[in-house]
């Protein structure tokens, strides 16, 4: 094989973005052959836009049989995502899959199990793993460079958005369109880098979420959760569609240090000697260790989307090692459904969490839903925008 050939699943805002790129040639080594929508008017955007080879399907189970590609990309409603992602790999397709996962890690891990059973690749698009400041922040964690993490603290509320973006949509932050609301549409990337550059998950977590607090919404809108880890590390992640002017700053601090990443900048406070080698030898009673504020070199560019779609295509090429699996997709979304479990609980939730108890509890919000319930059709046409 010397090209992938690429089919789409779900050609609203996210999926004709996938697709231009793709029709456009951008991604070496890959090539878009089909596009699927249920929608004729989005067809009919594909035809006008895609090119004249690219084939059009308003069935996925025609799709998946013809032939005509070996890699589908679903860009379809969050629910939608592990059933399609299933059926793919039963015909023997590469996947790629736009986040989150799904909506609730039962469903997921449904999926993951059968992309273990099958010889394909399965991905993720978690596109700000190509950030080189998280790449580093990870890499600096993992070679023990900041020690033993003590404390992690994400506070992201650049997340503002007013009354009028729900009203765009009757799907929009409803326990039946969407699943959630900002930790599943704004967060999956950061829920997913917190654990990804920490390199490790909590055990137990303690959330609290404000449902329609700023909106006239149903879903959750502002958060504070508090974690706990094996080792005795904390880590606290705020996060709200409600506030402005917004903070986007993400703090680790190890044994040896403290990394902060803000402003598209990441500094290192690194200590000269690890705090509790300090603190068993200084006998001066008032002091702390010497610290340098270190320039840390950053190479590479955030590549955003196209990345992840040509490292996967690279994957399936070259054998080159995915930077998103999509099996990980499950442990972001582990944390935003113990935030939900833990507010709806109100206490505790140890990892990994009561996965039937979640499926109930959400299934008990879509019935006890007063607003409105939502098409497939409906949620298509905006999937994906943040």
């Amino acid at each position: 094989m010397d090209k992938v050939r690429f089919g789409i699943i779900g050609i609203g805002n996210m999926g004709s973005s996938h697709a231009k790129y793709l029709a456009q040639g951008k991604i070496q080594g890959a090539k878009l052959t089909a596009v699927c929508d249920t929608r004729a008017e989005r067809l009919s955007w594909a035809k006008d836009n895609l090119g004249e080879e690219v084939r059009l399907y308003d069935s996925v189970e025609a799709m998946y049989a013809s032939g005509e590609i070996d890699a589908v990309l679903i860009a379809t409603p969050h629910y939608d995502h592990p059933s399609l992602a299933i059926q793919a790999f039963e015909h023997g397709l590469h996947v790629l899959v736009e986040k989150p996962a799904g909506v609730y890690t039962k469903q997921v891990r449904e999926m993951n199990e059968a992309a273990l059973k099958t010889d394909k690749l399965f991905g993720i698009m978690y596109n700000q793993r190509t950030n080189p400041l998280y790449q580093k922040l990870r890499d600096l964690v993992t070679s023990g460079e900041l020690g033993e993490i003590r404390r992690t603290n994400w506070i992201i509320t650049t997340w503002y958005r007013p009354q009028s973006y729900y009203d765009s949509g009757g799907w929009r932050a409803t326990w039946a369109g969407e699943g959630g609301g900002v930790l599943l549409n704004q967060d999956p990337h950061q829920l997913d880098l917190w654990q990804w550059t920490a390199d490790m998950m909590p055990t137990r977590v303690r959330a609290f979420c404000a449902f329609g607090k700023y909106h006239n919404i149903e879903v959750e809108d502002d958060v504070t959760a508090y974690v706990e880890y094996e080792n005795g590390a904390t880590g606290l992640f705020v996060t709200t569609t409600g506030e402005a002017p917004g903070t986007n700053r993400y703090e680790v601090t190890g044994d040896r240090g403290k990394i902060v990443i803000e402003d598209d900048t990441l500094t290192f406070w690194r200590l000269r000697v690890p705090e509790r080698q300090f603190n068993a030898e200084f006998k001066g009673g008032f002091g702390q260790p010497e610290c340098w504020k270190c320039e840390i070199p950053i190479v590479g560019k955030e590549t955003g989307h196209s990345g992840i779609t040509q490292n996967f295509t690279d994957a399936i090429l070259k054998g080159t090692p995915l930077l998103a699996p999509g099996v990980e997709g499950i442990k972001g979304l582990t944390l935003s459904n113990a935030m939900h479990l833990s507010s709806w609980l109100d206490d505790w939730v140890e990892l990994p969490i009561d996965e039937d108890l979640y499926y109930e509890k959400l299934q008990e919000k879509i019935r006890n839903s007063k607003f409105v319930k939502v098409t497939q059709e409906q949620t298509m046409d905006t999937e994906g925008t943040y």
